[in-house]
């Protein structure tokens, strides 16, 4: 009599079958779905309190408290980051959207010159739209613009999270977390900074923050959308963008 042969199916690992990996992808779907979702809400609350003139008890607290922590090295360690929120978002944005362009990453430069200067026009929309003066602080200069929502907080948070979302696109998961991390400190310093100098109130910057995020959000499922792996041709790290197979963010 012949014995059955010993196979190796049981000493293989179980890997996730189709369903278990279309489950996966819809609860990452419906998890975003459910941050863009929460971040209009509280966009809208904040802008509607701003449409009203009310004041906000958090704007009452937040600026006296960073204020009272003030020495002459913070004050210039804060004016320095702030130039991170706008006099190196221009030039870096230039600079990576000419570098990837020249890399033949079409579709990563497309995505970047969209999120910046579509952050930079609805910030100036919104600001004409809410026409919410700056705050008046002796201590502190009057911008001559208007203060809602922070044009600093939400451009850089465009500019540094497209730019994560970007290498992590290119690089795979482990560079674009670290990016990721690196982009999410840079970003809150910067809306920091705004409060603790006082050119902002609490809520300008959280403002910045939340239509930032929405419309990243925005940007980056057109730019998923975008890529595609073209059949039959290679995949390289030099390949042009739209031949690379797709590495989507996924929940860690």
């Amino acid at each position: 009599m012949r014995t059955a042969e010993p196979t190796d199916h049981a000493s293989s690992p179980a890997r996730p079958g189709p369903a278990r990996s279309s489950s996966r992808s819809w609860l990452a779907i419906g998890g975003r779905f459910v941050a863009l979702l929460g971040a209009l809400l509280l966009l809208g609350v904040i802008a509607d309190e701003i449409r009203e003139q009310e004041a906000i008890a958090l704007d009452m607290v937040a600026t006296p408290f960073l204020h009272g922590l003030a020495t002459p090295a913070l004050d210039a360690v804060m004016a320095a980051i702030t130039t991170l929120g706008w006099f190196v978002v221009a030039p870096l944005f230039v600079l990576g959207v000419a570098w990837l362009a020249w890399r033949r990453h079409g579709d990563e430069a497309r995505f970047l010159a969209v999120a910046v200067v579509g952050s930079v026009a609805l910030n100036e929309t919104m600001k004409l739209l809410f026409h919410r003066p700056r705050p008046q602080l002796e201590w502190a200069a009057v911008q001559p613009e208007f203060s809602f929502p922070s044009g600093h907080s939400m451009n850089s948070l465009v500019l540094y999270g497209a730019l994560a979302v970007i290498v992590w696109a290119l690089r795979g998961r482990r560079a674009g977390s670290i990016a990721a991390a690196i982009a999410g400190i840079l970003v809150l310093l910067i809306g920091t900074s705004r409060i603790y100098l006082g050119y902002h109130y609490l809520s300008d910057v959280a403002g910045g923050f939340l239509a930032g995020a929405v419309w990243l959000a925005i940007a980056y499922a057109g730019f998923m959308n975008r890529r595609v792996v073209v059949p039959g041709q290679a995949a390289g790290p030099d390949a042009p963008s739209s031949t690379r197979p797709i590495q989507p963010m996924r929940p860690s």
